[in-house]
């Protein structure tokens, strides 16, 4: 793997794992300000939202990403500059538009949401209000990601990776303080708080908008001396550039919204499915906070690792396949699988045995809050394995099976959500989803195999290895905790930090030594395990 992708990577997936913690921390306070009631309607809100959000901007940072990158290896920079330009504009009006759209059928889709009863008039109202709440969003951030997007296809990711730390950090202030001043001091309601929660989408989609024109007008003198040394012999129209953007968006509108569309189907099915077993609407409710909101909430951590490394891969990907350096690419996957697995493994595995501390230390101690966790967590590794293997394939010009693979896992989602969640109530949901995300990701091998030529048995070989130490260091962490419970108790908030602290220092020691111990971590990190090594004295 290239120097320039491993620090692009390393700098876009930092932000992004910063974004995530971000994300996560806050629902800490953010729980005890609405509670459960408040954070599944949250919830309700947030999911539409974000399919809407991914097809307003059309998959637009990842296809800038792509289609930028593309022509700057022909160094025919203008035409990139002149998809800046018109683009705009373009995501202006898109923007606008979605949220029109979502603003007016906001009540259409709580009432889908909601079970057919009178006596649920009032939730029907509740939804609908947090969700134009949320929709003055869409007006910004399909203009703001336009802009990433172009950075992104200079591989500059610095841009992204700040703004959407900014962008956190400025929405959840507003969310947090905004919350806790409706509840505490202006008496509010449950609604109105997570209105104002909602609403700070709006709010820190603005600031991450000033990050990003602050680094525009930093780099243009730049981009304005790459554009003096383009070749100009490359004449696209602007209604060719859009052709070929849309033709590249269109599946990263899927990918953008592959994790929406599957809470979506819980969105619609999982309520009414759990009330028809005979639960009230009250207890489907906090079930499905737990499982949507909560449990996802931890859940999708480790997954922000893949996310950096699927926002970086496709600019060099693209760049390998258009020249024809297949060794180059090969290298990249190979680098890229083996990270992803070494780093993803054990976060998820730790999620899963330490469910119960963990879930006590962010919310509070819930029988149904640990069992949902420790089913939920492994299914971290397919959400990350499906975004890598679907930037993959958009890398190597075969995005059209993005949509056919994630259609697939829809279907089985849909078909086996209410049978499954029926036979295992919660668990069940979950299940239903590890299953339509399996089915994606082996089509998405498939076709990586098929088109790419790519060798897999090397990274199977690897990450067998890699699942060997993981079953190791589970083993020796499980026993520290079951040691660890006799004396400390997981129901408790500030015994389960200690013991989330020592279980979590010993994995990391078990895992970390093993990786060291048979050049593993030399192989995919390189020198920088060797500067770490030097720093602590120990033998290289």
């Amino acid at each position: 793997m290239s120097s320039k992708l491993i620090r692009g990577t390393f700098i876009l997936t930092l932000g992004t794992i910063l974004s995530k913690v971000l994300g996560l921390l806050y629902v800490i306070p953010f729980y005890q300000i609405v509670g459960p009631e408040g954070t599944a309607l949250y919830q309700y809100s947030y999911i539409p939202y974000t399919i809407f959000i991914s097809i307003a901007t059309a998959g637009v940072p990842l296809a800038v990403s792509k289609f930028i990158s593309k022509y700057n290896a022909l160094e025919e920079y203008a035409v990139g500059r002149k998809l800046f330009k018109s683009g705009l504009l373009i995501m202006l009006l898109t923007g606008i538009a979605s949220f029109l759209f979502l603003y007016l059928s906001a009540p259409i889709m709580a009432e889908m949401v909601v079970p057919d009863d009178k006596a649920n008039k009032g939730s029907i109202e509740d939804i609908a209000a947090v969700i134009r709440a949320v929709s003055f969003a869409l007006i910004v951030v399909p203009f703001m990601s336009l802009i990433r997007g172009y950075f992104q296809g200079h591989q500059s990711m610095g841009p992204s990776a700040v703004s959407q730390v900014v962008e956190q950090i400025v929405r959840i202030t507003f969310t947090l303080a905004g919350a806790f001043i409706v509840m505490e001091y202006l008496n509010g309601s449950t609604v109105m708080a997570v209105s104002v929660a909602t609403f700070a989408a709006f709010v820190g989609a603005i600031g991450s908008l000033v990050v990003l024109f602050w680094y525009w007008f930093k780099r243009k003198p730049y981009l304005d001396q790459l554009l003096e040394q383009d070749k100009g012999t490359v004449n696209v129209s602007l209604s060719e550039i859009y052709k070929e953007i849309f033709v590249y968006a269109a599946p990263f509108v899927f990918v953008g919204i592959a994790n929406s569309l599957f809470q979506a189907v819980d969105q619609f099915t999982f309520t009414r499915a759990m009330t028809e077993l005979g639960n009230s609407f009250k207890a489907a409710n906090a079930a499905f906070s737990i499982m949507n909101f909560e449990s996802h909430k931890i859940v999708i951590i480790p997954v922000s690792l893949a996310t950096g490394f699927s926002l970086a891969l496709v600019p060099s990907i693209t760049k390998a396949f258009v020249e024809n350096d297949r060794k180059s690419l090969n290298q990249q996957l190979n680098q890229a699988f083996q990270i992803l697995l070494y780093l993803t493994l054990p976060a998820a595995l730790g999620l899963s045995l330490l469910a119960e501390p963990i879930y006590t230390v962010f919310y509070e101690h819930k029988p149904l809050g640990t069992e949902v966790l420790t089913v939920y967590a492994p299914v971290a590794i397919l959400f990350a394995l499906y975004l890598v293997t679907a930037s993959i394939l958009q890398g190597i010009n075969e995005q059209r099976y993005t949509v056919l693979s994630l259609l697939v896992g829809l279907l089985i989602k849909l078909s086996l959500n209410i049978p499954l969640i029926q036979m295992f109530e919660t668990r069940g949901a979950v299940l239903a989803t590890a299953l339509g995300y399996l089915a994606a990701i082996l089509i998405q091998f498939f076709v990586i195999k098929k088109y790419a030529s790519y060798p897999f048995l090397f990274v199977w070989r690897r990450s067998l290895l890699i699942v060997i130490f993981g079953i190791m260091m589970w083993a020796g962490t499980g026993l520290v905790y079951q040691l660890l419970l006799l004396f400390l108790s997981p129901e408790s908030k500030v015994q389960s930090i200690i013991i989330i602290v020592v279980c979590a220092a010993v994995g990391g020691v078990i895992y970390f030594y093993l990786g060291l111990k048979s050049g593993l971590v030399n192989r995919l990190f390189g020198d920088r395990v060797n500067r770490i090594k030097q720093k602590l004295r120990l033998p290289i």
